[in-house]
Formats: C-alpha cells, sequence, structure tokens
C-alpha cells in the first residue's frame, strides 16, 4: 500500500507521519533534526511513497533539502501550518482518548504528555488530501 509521508519541519525536532490516502495513520516518529537523513530512512523504510506533503515554517527550506536527497523523484508538496499545532492537540486526544481522572479533565486543560510535532505532520497531511479532493 502506497502511503503519503507528512512532515512537520522544526529547529530541533521534526515530525514524521506516514498516511494513507484514505487519512488513516499508519506511523509516526519525532526525529532529530540533526539526524534527519538517517531517521528518515529507517522510518520510511520499504514504505512505497505516493507524495511528501510539508509544513511551510520553520526550517521547511533546509528539510525541503535533505527530502529532495533521499527522494529525488518526490517534490515535497507545501502546506499552510496554521493552527496546526491546536489541530494536532485535538488529533492526539482522539487518537488517545484520557483514561481514569483525566477523563474527569476537559480536552482544553489537559497537556498531550508527549510532543506532538508527529501528530502536526498528519495534520499537514489531511489538509493537503482534504484540498486536492475539493479540486477533483
Amino acid at each position: 500500500m502506497s502511503s503519503y509521508l507528512g512532515v512537520d519541519p522544526g529547529r530541533s525536532k521534526t515530525g514524521l507521519a506516514l498516511v494513507a490516502a484514505d487519512g488513516k495513520i499508519l506511523s509516526l516518529h519525532i526525529a532529530m533534526t540533526d539526524n534527519l537523513a538517517a531517521e528518515l530512512r529507517q522510518f520510511v523504510g520499504s514504505a512505497k511513497l505516493q507524495g511528501i506533503i510539508m509544513g511551510n515554517g520553520t526550517n521547511n527550506k533546509a528539510i525541503g533539502e535533505v527530502l529532495r536527497e533521499l527522494y529525488p523523484d518526490l517534490v515535497p508538496e507545501l502546506v499552510g501550518e496554521a493552527y496546526s499545532t491546536e489541530e494536532a492537540r485535538s488529533l492526539y486526544w482522539q487518537e488517545n482518548p484520557p483514561k481514569g481522572w483525566r477523563k474527569l479533565v476537559p480536552l482544553g486543560l489537559l497537556v498531550p504528555p508527549e510532543p506532538l510535532d508527529a501528530y502536526a505532520a498528519v495534520v499537514q497531511v489531511r489538509r493537503w488530501l482534504k484540498k486536492n479532493e475539493e479540486m477533483d
């Protein structure tokens, strides 16, 4: 099955996600930006990439160069990052519903126990898929 590689670029860490064409999350990873090429190779592995979708924020030019070196046949598509962190937080709680006493606390007051960069990468892919679905 082919998938899309979502990339949420950052200075110190970069969110990565493999997402199916229907928007389903296949795999998530947060890579150290300094070691991005090696971590990308390992994360993507033998997956067949249909496309690369990347946020247009911090450090996207440098990360775009790494992506073009590793995947010369795929041109990274840029997507706006406005409010992607808020969407990523919501997505995190959809995928990982609170348990125990945390169920009693409004989601807006809960802080996810892990960085949201990989979920932000999913948000980028889903935004791109939705935009391109509307164009068809």
